[in-house]
């Protein structure tokens, strides 16, 4: 059975389902919780509301506390991927290693599963992420360092929000503030 929960971040309300295996799906916030609620239910239509596990609900206070800037390590977090091929499933892998307020370019996580020319199949896969916030896509970013694409509502503004919230930088061009120590800043050459 797959059950689901609706909770309140500092983005707005997010959906998470879970089942025997793991977590099965996110749901990041939509116009309204209602509309979060629709979203989560197209995609696990038989799922049945109810409280969190201790397990799920400490997945839960991690979401909440990354939305709120803090830095947060989702990589345990319990997923089912069952389902998952072997392509995408290594994305996935490679996009849980990178920590809040870093990014890598689409071609550098191709490069990283062995797959150097396979960058457009990089977006499809985490364009198709069931697991956004956990698996963090949004960390990932075009060639240039500018956003690239973002499939969850709100999607690119929504992609900004939380690469905002983890001060993560989104372009190869130097910002006012790098190497300033006041803002715990330091510039890192891209690779």
């Amino acid at each position: 059975m797959t059950t689901f929960v609706l909770f309140d971040t500092a983005l707005g309300t997010v959906g998470l389902a879970w089942g025997e295996g793991g977590i099965v799906g996110v749901r990041l916030p939509a116009a309204s919780r209602e509309a979060t609620r629709a979203s989560l239910l197209a995609r696990h239509p038989a799922a049945v509301e109810a409280g969190p596990p201790a397990a799920i609900r400490a997945v839960i206070d991690r979401i909440m506390a990354l939305t709120r800037g803090e830095r947060v390590d989702l990589a345990d977090a319990p997923l089912d991927r069952a389902v998952l091929a072997d392509f995408p499933a290594r994305v996935y892998d490679v996009a849980l290693a990178i920590p809040p307020g870093e990014t890598l370019t689409y071609g550098e996580v191709a490069r990283r599963i062995g797959e150097p020319g396979a960058a457009q199949a990089v977006g499809r896969a985490l364009g198709a992420n069931p697991w956004p916030i956990i698996v963090p896509c949004h960390r990932v970013l075009a060639a240039s360092g500018g956003t690239g694409g973002f499939s969850a509502p709100g999607g690119v503004a929504t992609k900004l929000k939380l690469l905002s919230i983890e001060r993560a930088r989104t372009s190869a061009a130097p910002t006012l503030f790098d190497d300033d120590p006041a803002f715990g800043l330091a510039m890192k050459p891209r690779a």
